[in-house]
């Protein structure tokens, strides 16, 4: 009796208790996060956050649309942003009924740099092409130091001189592939098999040249680990904020 009872509060439990959603940490979310479609994050992008500062009696709303406010940011009010789109940009402040965190059209704040939003677009599509790169593993002409190696790793060689136009920094980096090898055996039944293994080979060596921390030129001083590839061109790194 006492282990049905014991059961039957187990089971009562289980069907009343909430389910627990899981959510990851914003340090752990890609920072090209997609807030809600045709809208993306910014939080991450900059090295500190941008402060905006609001024009007028600014409605806040949950989306990107426009409907349904939350309520409203009173002329002054400065909010952190966290997101744009076309038209719309996502802040978290104080509202006048409590802390917030909407959507706000973007004629309702304002910032000291006038090429903010501009800005904003040409640094979110430059990291988007960045990751890309780091994601396959490859360089590309405008990428950093920092960037080639978050790609590439530790290179096979590093040196640098200076000269009259300033200091020039090399990296060389051996190139490897992974290359089929097919050998032929017999096994325990008597009968001829193939094994294939997958070997790391050298296939040249890539060298990276920059100038003002900038990839200014590549070349393949050994082999061929371009693989008659046209070198690749990302645009400068976006400052001023």
């Amino acid at each position: 009796m006492k282990a049905f009872c014991l059961a039957l509060l187990a089971l009562c439990i289980s069907q009343t208790a909430p389910a627990q959603s899981v959510t990851s940490s914003p340090r752990n979310r890609s920072s090209l996060q997609t807030v809600e479609p045709n809208t993306f994050a910014l939080e991450g992008l900059t090295p500190k956050p941008i402060v905006l500062k609001v024009q007028i009696e600014a409605p806040v709303y949950p989306t990107s649309k426009f409907q349904g406010a939350l309520g409203s940011f009173a002329p002054g009010t400065p909010v952190t942003l966290l997101a744009m789109s076309d038209t719309a940009y996502r802040v978290r402040g104080r509202a006048r009924h409590g802390d917030v965190a909407g959507w706000v059209r973007l004629t309702d704040v304002q910032s000291s740099d006038p090429n903010l939003y501009a800005n904003l677009k040409k640094l979110y599509e430059r990291t988007r092409q960045v990751d890309e790169l780091i994601q396959h593993k490859q360089v590309a002409l405008g990428m950093t130091s920092q960037e080639v190696q978050a790609s590439m790793g530790k290179p096979s060689r590093k040196s640098s001189k200076i000269t009259a136009a300033g200091k020039e920094e090399r990296l060389e980096y051996s190139i490897y592939e992974q290359v089929p090898q097919t050998s032929t055996g017999v096994n325990s039944f008597g009968q001829i098999v193939q094994t294939v293994v997958y070997i790391r080979v050298e296939v040249g060596t890539l060298s990276l040249s920059f100038k003002d921390n900038i990839v200014s030129e590549i070349a393949e001083v050994k082999g061929n680990p371009l693989r008659g590839g046209g070198v690749m061109t990302v645009p400068p790194p976006v400052t001023g904020f």
